[in-house]
């Protein structure tokens, strides 16, 4: 009985497996897995991290992300978040 169920088990994983396989539809050449897994800036050989809609992604500076900082404690969201989303009963 468990021998059946390991072998319906490794059946079904077999047959799962394929189907999250990726294909390179592009004329591109393919980049290995541990090309991609190694950057970790989002960008890969063919150019910069591209999400599934197709626009390309602005990566901010630290100035940008500064100034968002500011702004924030200037218009009062990060007292509202503190003392909601983090406020410690």
């Amino acid at each position: 009985m468990k021998y059946l169920t390991i072998v319906v088990a490794m059946l079904a994983a077999t047959a799962t497996g394929s189907a999250f396989a990726q294909t390179n539809s592009s004329n591109a050449p393919a980049t290995s897995i541990g090309a991609q897994v190694a950057s970790n800036d989002g960008a890969t050989a063919q150019g910069p991290a591209v999400p599934a809609w197709g626009q390309p992604v602005h990566e901010k500076t630290r100035a940008e992300v500064y100034q968002e900082l500011v702004h924030a404690e200037q218009d009062g969201q990060l007292a509202y978040l503190n003392s909601t989303l983090y406020a410690h009963p």
